[in-house]
Formats: structure tokens, sequence, C-alpha cells
């Protein structure tokens, strides 16, 4: 009885430590649980990082094997066009080059002969030479000439003056005014009045200048006969008073050839292309603008005398 009564008493005792040691086993159970997930999740974390350092490693040599090997095929290109470039440049340099010799050669041989084009302008040269002699042996021909007519008609004018002025002339009573005593000999012009003679009074015919030219023409019609039939005027009117222009201008214009139009000229029964031919012809006979080779101009200036004397010098 009395080891069941100590083993009642017990019994509570027993009850709260199972209870104890229950709950300290438990909570050492939660403690290496909580132990055991956080050493869990730390190794997978580490082995998750792992295998992304892993990823991230093969990513960066894939990125870099296949960006390398598009850099190297892009660069390869660049050099093939840059090579192609190249190349065309100098095959482009290279037929240039032989044009131009060619074409050098071939407009030297057959187009521009050196050796022709040099004689010729040899040629033009002594030609040039003639011709500037002849020309100027001509100016100086026509300066004489020029001289010489100016001379006549000074010496026109100095008789006309002297036949005008042969009142003036002296006489045996009374010595004129170019003949004064003091002179040892008469004055020139005292002899020229004693050369020539006295104007007559009475009026000449006068005859235009232009008569011969103007009733030449074929389109001109000589003057009625009442126009030269007009009595002259009397010798106290020789000349007309007022601003009036010459007879032989005034002549000259009343009988101008005639030069009607194109429409004037056209006939009704013709075409206006029949008219218009003689327009055309004369066109092409006057040219305005005659584009001339410098084979013609050299024939043009080269004259028969220049020829005479270029024979002798060509054959050399």
């Amino acid at each position: 009885m009395a080891a069941l009564a100590r083993l009642l008493e017990r019994l509570e005792g027993l009850r709260e430590e199972y209870f104890l040691t229950n709950r300290a086993i438990d909570e050492d159970r939660k403690r290496k649980y909580k132990a055991a997930v956080k050493i869990q999740c730390w190794f997978r974390a580490c082995r998750v990082r792992a295998y992304l350092r892993h990823l991230s490693k093969m990513v960066i040599l894939i990125q870099k094997s296949w960006r390398g090997y598009l850099r190297r095929k892009h660069f390869r290109e660049i050099v093939e066009r840059a090579y192609f470039i190249k190349k065309l440049k100098f095959y482009n340099e290279m037929a240039v080059r032989i044009q131009k010799t060619w074409r050098g050669y071939y407009v030297r041989k057959y187009i521009h002969n050196f050796c022709a084009l040099k004689k010729y302008l040899k040629a033009v040269s002594m030609n040039n030479e003639l011709v500037r002699h002849e020309l100027q042996e001509y100016a100086e021909m026509k300066e004489n000439e020029e001289k010489m007519k100016d001379l006549e008609k000074k010496e026109k004018e100095k008789k006309y003056r002297a036949r005008k002025m042969h009142y003036l002339l002296s006489t045996e009573q009374i010595p004129g005014i170019y003949n004064s005593p003091f002179r040892k000999s008469p004055d020139p012009m005292e002899l020229l009045l004693r050369k020539s003679k006295p104007l007559t009074h009475r009026k000449q015919p006068v005859k235009s200048p232009f008569a011969d030219e103007l009733y030449g023409w074929p389109t001109c019609k000589e003057p009625p006969a009442f126009v030269t039939s007009l009595p002259l005027l009397p010798a106290d009117r020789q000349k007309p008073q007022g601003p009036f222009r010459d007879p032989a201008e005034v002549l000259r214009q009343r009988y101008k050839p005639l030069e009607p139009t194109l429409r004037v000229r056209e006939s009704m029964y013709s075409p206006p292309a029949k008219a218009r031919e003689p327009t055309r012809r004369e066109e092409w006979r006057n040219p305005i603008h005659d584009n001339k080779t410098l084979k013609h101009c050299f024939h043009q200036l080269l004259s028969l005398k220049s020829l005479e004397k270029l024979t002798p010098a060509l054959g050399k």
C-alpha cells in the first residue's frame, strides 16, 4: 500500500515531468527544424547562385563568340570591298593611261599633224608678212593719192579765187594789192592773177553729180521734159531765198529706185513661196554670219603674187 501511495504521489510529478520533457523535445525539434531549413535555404541559394554564375559565364562566352564572328565577318566584307575598289581604281587608271597614250598618238598622227601644222603656220606667217607689206604699200599709195587730191583741190580753189579776184590785178597806172612797190618781185598771187582768166557772169548749166548714178538705175526714169526745159532763175535771183535743199538731192530722193515690200511683190495668183524666193536668194548670197574655216580664210588671203613667192619657199 505504501508503494502504491508513493506511486500515486509521484504520478502528478511524472505527468508534469513528461509534459516538460515532451515540450523540451518539441522545442528542440522545432529549433533543429528551423536550423535545417535555414541550412537548406543557404545551400540551395549558394547552389542557385553558382548555377546562375555559370549560366552568366556561358551566356557571355556565347555572346562573345557570336559577336566576334559577326565583327570578323563584317571586317572581312569591308576588306573585300576596299580591295575591290582599290583594284577597280587601279584598272581605271591603267585604262585612262592607255587611252590617253593611244588618243594622243592618233591625234598627233592623223588629225593634228605637227609637221604639217608647223609648215602651214610658217606659210601663213610668210603670207601675213607679204600681205602686211602689200597693205602698207597700198596705204602709203592711198595716202599719197589723198595728198595729191588735197593739193589739186587747194590749187583749184586757189585758181578759182584768183579768177574771182581778177579785178584786183594791177595795171600799168594802178598797182594791185598783191603788187607792192616795196617788193623786189611781185607776190605769187599776183603772178597767178596774171595767168588766170576772169569769171564770166553768165549762168552755166549745172549738172547734178548724181545724175549718172541716178538715171542709170533700172527702176528710175528720166525726169520729164518740162523739168529740164524750165527756165533758170533771173540774174538777180540766182540763189533761191529760204532754207531750200540742193536740187540734186531733191531729184535723187524723187527718182530713187523702187523697193516694194514682200506683200506688194507677191502675185495674187502665185504661192507665197515664189514671192519669197528672191529674198531667200538675197539672204543666201549675203549671209549675216559666215562661218568660214581657217582653210578657206587662208586661201582667200593668199593672192597670186603671194603664191608665186611662196612656191619656192615651200618647195625647200
